[in-house]
C-alpha cells in the first residue's frame, strides 16, 4: 500500500480488476506526458506516474480508479517524495471528507 499526500494507491491483482471498469474518460496526461491521478485545485500541483501505463474507472461519481503499470513507473508531486510502483494494478482512492449534507473528493 502507498500514500501521497490524499492520494491511496493499493496493489490489486489482475483478476480483481472488475469488467464493468472503463478507460477513464478524457486526456488523463499532462503536458508534461505524465498520467495524473490527481489535479490540486488550489496550488494546480499533480499526483502524476511517469512511465507507461493506464487509468480505468468504475462506475459512479466517487468510484475509484484503476491503475495499470506494464512496466511499474513513479508517483510524482512537487510537494512530496517519489514513491516507486512495481508493475501490475492498482486502485488508486482519493481521500474523501464529510461537510454537512455532502460528502467530496479533498483538494489540495
Amino acid at each position: 500500500m502507498y500514500r501521497q499526500g490524499d492520494v491511496l494507491i493499493v496493489p490489486v491483482a489482475e483478476e480483481a480488476v472488475p469488467a464493468h471498469a472503463v478507460e477513464a474518460a478524457g486526456d488523463e496526461r499532462d503536458a508534461r506526458g505524465r498520467l495524473v491521478l490527481a489535479l490540486g485545485e488550489v496550488t494546480g500541483h499533480a499526483h502524476a506516474v511517469r512511465g507507461p501505463g493506464r487509468l480505468v474507472r468504475e462506475g459512479g461519481p466517487f468510484g475509484p480508479m484503476l491503475l495499470h503499470l506494464p512496466q511499474g513507473g513513479r508517483v510524482v508531486h512537487e510537494e512530496h517524495a517519489a514513491i516507486p510502483l512495481p508493475q501490475g494494478w492498482f486502485r488508486v482512492i482519493r481521500q474523501r471528507e464529510y461537510i454537512p449534507g455532502a460528502v467530496r473528493i479533498v483538494a489540495d
